[in-house]
């Protein structure tokens, strides 16, 4: 199995409802995301899948997060927008797009770290 993971980042700011302490006042965060995807077979080029697609996908969908109040994106409006549900947003949004795309790949795991040392990932 080969696996390829890439890197991106974007700025929002958030409030956590109802969880306690200084999260429920709003504040920000500069995300890193780390998107892995998996496959058994690799391309006629012999590459599992090109780094700058895997990027553009993923820009793509973070172009909806990217310096907004994450409560006011649709996807958020009845939950706390966590970093736990940003990575499933970002997982089943990315997922729903290479499955479109027939190329025999999975999107494995998808890791949003809101801080050097706090990370949280929703794997497949």
């Amino acid at each position: 199995m080969y696996e390829v993971t890439i890197k991106k980042s974007f700025s929002a700011a958030h409030v956590l409802k109802e969880i306690g302490g200084k999260c429920e006042d709003l504040h920000g965060h500069n995300f890193l995301v780390e998107v892995t995807v998996t496959g058994n077979t690799l391309n006629r080029e012999e590459i599992l899948i090109d780094f700058r697609d895997l990027k553009k996908w993923t820009n793509e969908i973070l172009d909806h997060l990217d310096h907004k109040y994450l409560n006011e994106v649709e996807f958020f409006k009845d939950i706390n927008p966590s970093s736990e549900r940003v990575a499933k947003f970002i997982f089943d949004r990315l997922a729903e797009r290479i499955q479109t795309m027939n190329m025999g790949l999975t999107v494995s795991r998808v890791t949003v770290w809101e801080s050097d040392n706090a990370r949280v990932s929703y794997a497949a």
